[in-house]
């Protein structure tokens, strides 16, 4: 039977809210971003910036649980800064949290437009772009159980496809050991200019922001957790779920990729998950695995489907998180029949055609600074959710509550929080040496700066704020 609180009807099951997860972090990042990650940190450099990732996103997720466990909704992020930073804080984390979306939506759509010309090479990206707008739209306009049926589907596709990625790779390094011993596997990892490094520990350090950007997503379940079922029994488990899975099949994938393929080898602009199986060697396939290419393209095209259907999920929930709150026009606060925020979809998906035009210009200059664009307002979202953990946790137990009565209880409270926090400076301080990623890093701030403006502007203009 469905559930609804305040007109959003609660139908999201345990094993959607996993997908969901998947479906959020799995995407361009890993699938496309890795092979730009390694051509600039080089494959040693990668792994430690993806081990970085890691436990930042560990510590930023153990803080989500405790938050989303005991105040389940649609809001999530925004409404925890409102509630715990500041009315001016919360404001500024749900348009940032929709900014980021909202962009990351649009490279998806650029990346399936390049993979796509890896079978129609004569059809310009646009014309995907275009075609996924629609997909994506008619897979978000319905109920919410239509969503996170689609996103189970095509999640449970991409995990099953990784995992099976991480099973062949292995199996090809041990015969890649058997034949050329130990010293080959690790032949991609020392570089006679550089070595371990080639392109200096600035690089590695930058790398951590790109590496952001691929866990970027994760974090959705908090905002997916407010239509729900039994959230406060479902968020603790999804959180456990969730961390291993990602964390092993990242830096699997990571490492496979690495032994395969020679750093000079990896773009951005072509899967290096499509490159390593074109390159594996296999005792009972000697020519390679048939058709490997085009069932890793069409597989991680599916991937990056699935980003943007969570993606623009999320940034409608944020249009929505805001007018419910009475800080945005009422009228994105208005769910159609089957409890869609119809009109707070209509305007993320309008300025996610922003991927349109950067299709035809430069594409891919333009792709890798909207990437640190992305990963620098996840960082401030992460940022918030830690802070707003730590003060909630700091007047709960002022008001002399126990803490064995929460639902979730994030560990080592303020050393988890430190370490996520640490994590993200030295992401943003190692991206400010890269000329590419500083120009999003301010442009980020810019946006940030304009938000506490309008909401200072505009504050109480949409009726009393919740």
């Amino acid at each position: 039977m469905k559930s609804k609180e305040n007109g959003l009807i609660r139908d999201i099951k345990l094993r959607h809210l996993l997908m969901i997860a998947f479906g959020g972090a799995i995407g361009t990042g890993l699938f496309v971003g890795t092979g730009g990650n390694i051509h600039n940190a080089g494959p040693l450099g990668t792994l430690i910036a993806y081990a970085v990732g890691g436990i930042i996103i560990y510590s930023v997720m153990l803080s989500l649980g405790e938050l989303a466990s005991s105040f389940p909704n649609t809001g999530s992020f925004g409404d925890y800064a409102y509630r715990f930073i500041g009315p001016g804080t919360g404001y500024m984390i749900f348009w940032l949290y929709w900014l980021g979306w909202v962009i990351s939506v649009g490279v998806e759509y650029i990346a399936i437009g390049f993979l796509m010309q890896y079978w129609f090479p004569s059809i310009p990206v646009y014309e995907w772009v275009i075609a996924c707008v629609v997909l994506i739209f008619l897979l978000n306009s319905f109920s919410v159980k239509i969503f996170a049926e689609s996103e189970f589907i095509l999640s449970l596709i991409k995990t099953m496809a990784v995992f099976v990625f991480i099973i062949i790779g292995f199996a090809a390094i041990i015969y890649h050991f058997y034949l050329n011993g130990f010293g080959a596997i690790f032949e991609n990892f020392y570089f006679q200019k550089g070595g371990l490094f080639p392109n200096g520990i600035y690089a590695v350090l930058g790398t951590i922001l790109a590496v952001i950007f691929a866990f970027t997503g994760t974090e959705i379940i908090g905002v997916a957790v407010g239509e729900t079922k039994n959230p406060v029994q479902v968020m603790p488990k999804a959180i456990k779920a969730t961390l291993v899975r990602i964390i092993f099949f990242f830096i699997g994938s990571v490492f496979i990729i690495s032994v395969f393929l020679p750093m000079n080898d990896s773009t951005i602009t072509q899967s290096p998950f499509v490159s390593v199986l074109e390159r594996i060697r296999l005792p009972f396939l000697k020519e390679g695995i048939p058709y490997a290419a085009s069932i890793m393209n069409f597989i991680i095209i599916t991937a990056l489907i699935s980003t943007a259907n969570s993606g623009l999920y999320g940034a409608s929930r944020m249009i929505y998180g805001l007018a419910e709150k009475k800080m945005y026009f009422s009228i994105f606060a208005k769910l159609n029949k089957r409890g869609t925020p119809i009109f707070a979809l209509y305007l993320s998906i309008g300025f996610s055609l922003v991927a349109l035009f950067t299709a035809e210009f430069a594409p891919a200059t333009v792709v890798e600074m909207l990437i640190s664009v992305v990963s620098f307002t996840v960082i401030i979202v992460w940022v918030s959710i830690l802070i707003s953990q730590y003060i909630f946790r700091k007047r709960y137990l002022a008001e002399g509550k126990l803490l064995k009565d929460l639902p979730y209880r994030t560990p080592f409270t303020p050393f988890t929080q430190i370490i996520g926090i640490l994590g993200c400076l030295i992401g943003v301080v190692g991206a400010y040496f890269d000329p590419q990623q500083r120009i999003g890093i301010w442009a980020t701030i810019i946006y940030i700066a304009l938000c506490y403006v309008i909401y200072f502007l505009t504050k109480n203009k949409f009726g009393k704020a919740k």
